[in-house]
């Protein structure tokens, strides 16, 4: 399937579905390419700092998430000019969207929220033995305080990630961030 925007980014909460939902879109493409934020995270062998869960996050780990999604799209855009879809999946809120919108300036791009009920995310952490379950509700009042409002924002509570995905492509034009 041909898709306009040629870069989507895939956003949410850590277990929100993030990686699931945009290497299936991707492969929906006839050309797509996912594009794994925490791949190019662990590209570092030496040196990499990874966030606490809190909402402190030390400089050297801020800077490694600004270089990360800087990586992801450069990526991304490499794949859009040879005529793929690249769906990047991050935590892209606050102030990393609008590094991200900067980052990609000049390119077309869709963004996606997903945006599932915070306790039922929470149930998720619980399940997998998370040791951040109390700690990462600062992540969802980012996103729902302090995130600007682009593109598609999908409650994905009660959605499968083949669900989520018939629907991001069923609206894919609300998705386009408008370029500034």
């Amino acid at each position: 399937m041909e898709v306009e925007p040629h870069v989507i980014i895939v956003s949410g909460l850590p277990g929100a579905g993030k990686s699931t939902t945009a290497r299936l879109l991707a492969s929906q493409m006839d050309r797509g390419a996912h594009v794994e934020a925490d791949t190019l995270q662990n590209l570092i062998v030496a040196g990499g700092v990874w966030p606490d869960g809190s909402p402190n996050i030390s400089d050297e780990a801020e800077r490694q998430l600004r270089l990360r999604l800087h990586n992801a799209c450069i990526l991304a855009r490499s794949f859009a000019q040879h005529g793929f879809t690249a769906v990047i999946d991050d935590i892209v809120i606050g102030q990393r969207l609008e590094q991200a919108i900067e980052e990609l300036a000049g390119t077309s791009f869709g963004f996606v929220m997903l945006l599932p009920d915070f306790e039922h995310v929470r149930d998720r952490w619980r399940a997998m033995g998370s040791p951040f379950v109390d700690q990462w509700q600062w992540i969802d009042t980012e996103i729902r305080i302090r995130t600007r409002r682009v593109g598609l924002w999908l409650n994905t509570t009660d959605l499968t990630p083949d669900q989520t995905v018939h629907e991001i492509l069923g609206r894919i034009d609300e998705t386009i961030v408008p370029t500034q």
